[in-house]
């Protein structure tokens, strides 16, 4: 019979290390000793062998490994493959847009324009290639310098970076003002 405790600590361990792990580590973790560990670990593995289950306990040259069950990995793949969604929030864009019409630029360069650490934001953007490192500035600290992505063109619709809509003076000011405006009420609070 599995001891529901030490077995659920088996269970924690395996999952969560995601990679195999060896018998004496288990049974260390779990104050048992290997006899007994290596006991329970061959009722676990009997157990999902015998229910229907999508895991397994694996054995690796004396380490265990919770893995998928083999027919299962069509549904498995079916999943992998379906794209993931990126979620650009106010922030993203923001930096997104100063790369865009400022590149090649150092992240010095965009936290003066956001007035705030941009680390991030530019992380954010280069782990969804929106933005990619264009190489480094020749100035003292040698700053990487980004710029936008094919994957940025893509996403947006443009062929090319002379298709980014160009703002006209006049809303460019008033951008200018409002901002302006917003770091003066933010000084009185």
């Amino acid at each position: 019979m599995i001891e529901k405790n030490k077995s659920g600590a088996i269970e924690a361990i395996l999952f969560a290390m995601g990679e195999s792990v060896e018998g004496e580590k288990i049974a260390e973790a779990i104050g048992l000793s290997l006899e007994e560990t290596l006991e329970l670990l061959g009722e676990l593995m009997t157990y999902y062998e015998q229910e229907d289950r999508g895991i397994r306990i694996i054995e690796l040259e004396g380490a265990f490994q919770m893995c998928t069950k083999s027919e299962h990995y069509e549904s498995l793949i079916q999943i992998a493959r379906q794209p993931k969604k990126h979620i650009l929030t106010d922030v993203l864009l923001e930096t997104l847009s100063i790369i865009a019409y400022k590149q090649p630029i150092t992240k010095l360069q965009i936290e003066k324009i956001r007035g705030v650490s941009s680390d991030h934001a530019v992380n954010k953007l280069l782990e969804y290639e929106m933005v990619r490192e264009l190489g480094r500035l020749e100035a003292p600290g040698r700053p990487l310098l980004f710029g936008t992505s094919e994957e940025f063109l893509r996403s947006f619709g443009f062929g090319s970076l002379e298709e980014l809509p160009i703002l006209n003076p006049e809303q460019l000011e008033e951008f200018k003002q409002q901002a302006e405006e917003e770091m003066s009420l933010q000084l009185d609070i």
